[in-house]
């Protein structure tokens, strides 16, 4: 994905959660990103507050969002319904931005930025340079396509893509066809005397883990 998709994704959004890190527990607040460019995502919060303090000694942040309704329902038979949406989350490395270099960069896209500091001169810009994240698009009544997920990981800058928690080692897999039976999320594959696991369309809910007989289906450590 590029820089200007992830950004829209989450603008599209709006107000996110921000988490840090502050001692041994994590803090979450509600903010949103300002801007993007090649560099990265940017997102502003003052001096005076915790939240400044903590991104300066950790240099960490992580942040998602959902575009969906967050209500749930529930259907005759008990289950939970969810309105089709997407979740996009993102973590990695920030740094602090100054004034000087925001108003250097000469693009219009930061002039809430500038606005903002000349009204609250206590307030700085923040950019994340590196990390790694997901778009967890979910439809799980399928009424606008055959299967219940798209999942897309990237990643900004250096940072490694995550990878999928639930792996299938074919040495290890008879061919038995219980985990597809077993995959209410169409991720599961048939390949040759084999089965392989889709990771842009598995949710890693366990199931085919669960019900393999000879343990291929491993937990990534």
């Amino acid at each position: 994905m590029k820089i200007k998709e992830i950004y829209k994704m989450f603008d599209t959004i709006g107000c996110c959660t921000f988490a840090t890190i502050d001692g041994d527990y994590p803090e979450t607040r509600i903010a949103h990103f300002i801007a993007y460019d090649t560099d990265g995502l940017y997102f502003m919060t003052m001096t005076t507050k915790p939240f400044y303090k903590q991104l300066k000694e950790t240099e960490k942040v992580s942040v998602c969002g959902l575009s969906a309704s967050s209500n749930t329902n529930i259907d005759e038979h008990g289950n939970l319904l969810f309105e089709a949406g997407y979740s996009i989350r993102i973590s990695g490395d920030v740094k602090e931005v100054s004034m000087n270099r925001i108003k250097e960069k000469n693009n219009p896209i930061f002039d809430y930025c500038i606005k903002d500091n000349h009204k609250y001169p206590a307030m700085v810009t923040f950019c994340i340079f590196n990390g790694r994240g997901e778009v967890f698009d979910y439809d799980f009544e399928k009424k606008f396509r055959d299967h219940k997920l798209e999942r897309v990981r990237f990643t900004l800058g250096e940072a490694e893509p995550k990878k999928p928690n639930l792996i299938l080692q074919k040495q290890e897999c008879i061919g038995c066809g219980k985990c597809f039976s077993a995959c209410s999320f169409n991720a599961i594959q048939k390949d040759e005397n084999s089965y392989t696991i889709d990771s842009t369309r598995c949710d890693e809910c366990g199931d085919c883990y669960l019900k393999c007989p000879t343990g291929a289906i491993k937990i990534r450590k």
